[in-house]
């Protein structure tokens, strides 16, 4: 039987998502050592993506093939026994025998928190960059109108040996202005090692006048990482949402 586990977790002091042989806090980890022990053999799961170190998530999903049927009740209640209390089963409903939680995924959303208050806050510390200074959001605006739709995003991956294609869509860039903070929203078809955080510190530089707003399909041309901005730190990421149009 094929599972559908939706996953939040806070990814403070985890090691990413993926299973790791030099340590145990994976995100991976977990999970399949509880489902391990449920059900009494090695059991390996497959997610819709690898969420870095340090970084969230509210909707993530894996899928799991399991020997024998089991109510997706109780494996919701046995697994959140169990995990560790910043990590939590939301749902579990049965799929297809071809699903794959990766491979069937056609889009991801992610979100990205910012702080520009003077002070940080005590409350939000793990799940915002703390900037602390305000931004030109017109201008980053500007410029993440040139990043939406289908590109070479090369200059924006964080892996320098890629050799797959570092083409992708991104249909929606939100950037939302608060009080204490600014909150961008990326959507699209999937997205490289460090894209996210690649192109939110590209943004923030935007935003702080050290880069052009208009520079960015000159940046998209050179296909070189160095020349994009900074890697904004993990604790500001968070994946929202992957999206499905068949289980």
């Amino acid at each position: 039987m094929n599972y559908l586990l939706t996953i939040e977790y806070e990814g403070t002091r985890y090691e990413g998502w993926q299973r790791q042989k030099k340590t145990t806090q994976t995100i991976q980890g977990k999970l399949e050592q509880v489902l391990s022990r449920m059900t009494e053999k090695e059991i390996e799961i497959d997610g819709a993506g690898r969420t870095d170190a340090g970084v969230h998530a509210k909707n993530q999903t894996a899928s799991v093939h399991l020997a024998k049927k089991w109510d997706p009740k109780e494996i919701l209640q046995y697994m959140n026994q169990y995990l560790p209390e910043d990590i939590c089963v939301k749902s579990v409903e049965q799929v297809s025998e071809r699903f794959h939680a990766r491979l069937w995924a056609e889009g991801k959303c992610y979100s990205y928190r910012i702080g520009t208050d003077e002070q940080k806050s005590v409350f939000d510390r793990k799940f915002r960059y703390h900037l602390g200074e305000t931004l030109d959001v017109e201008a980053m605006r500007r410029a993440a109108q040139d990043l939406v739709g289908t590109h070479d995003f090369k200059s924006f991956c964080g892996n320098p040996k890629m050799k797959k294609s570092t083409v992708r869509t991104i249909t929606d860039i939100v950037i939302e202005e608060s009080e204490h903070e600014i909150r961008i929203v990326y959507t699209g078809n999937g997205f490289l090692q460090y894209m996210v955080r690649i192109l939110t510190g590209t943004l923030i530089e935007v935003g702080q006048h050290r880069r052009d707003a208009d520079s960015m399909p000159e940046l998209l041309e050179r296909m070189e990482r160095k020349f994009a901005g900074v890697t904004a730190p993990a604790e500001g990421l968070c994946l929202e949402r992957v999206f499905y149009s068949k289980k």
